[in-house]
């Protein structure tokens, strides 16, 4: 499901902590506990670079810190720390990226780099996610 509102676009996401999916794979962990955040209302953002999210939701996946990075924010400049890849889906797709902290009231931000792995443009008519055209709209990705 996705929206759009005030030319900005909406869409349903799942993030899942990627270590909890392994070690379900594996046998170590029920299915049912692996963490899983379910946003109705990700921003996607082409000006963004990674998926964003709030401390809080960084918290109830239990994702690990690995470093922190320099950002550039309409705020200016400043420091944030990056966390444990997830696999983020969004209308049947996946794919695994890490992520980026962002202040706890700021929106989860769908970045250019997991647009990519998903292979999804936006669509600025419609204000939607689409599939690439140039992949014929299939989740193709490019390795050359």
């Amino acid at each position: 499901m996705e929206n759009a509102v005030m030319g900005k676009v909406l869409v349903s996401a799942k993030i899942e902590h990627l270590v909890d999916l392994y070690n379900a794979q594996q046998g170590n962990l029920p299915a049912d506990q692996v963490r899983t955040v379910e946003v109705p209302d990700a921003l996607v953002d082409t000006g963004a670079t990674m998926l964003s999210l709030p401390r809080s939701l960084i918290d109830q996946l239990g994702l690990r810190h690995v470093r922190n990075r320099r950002v550039r924010t309409s705020a200016g400049y400043s420091e944030t720390g990056i966390y444990e890849a997830v696999r983020l889906t969004i209308q049947g797709r996946d794919c695994t990226v890490d992520v980026a902290e962002v202040p706890s009231d700021c929106p989860v931000v769908i970045g250019q780099l997991p647009l990519e792995g998903l292979d999804f443009v936006i669509d600025p008519v419609g204000q939607r996610l689409i599939g690439n055209p140039a992949h014929g709209g299939e989740h193709m990705l490019e390795i050359f």
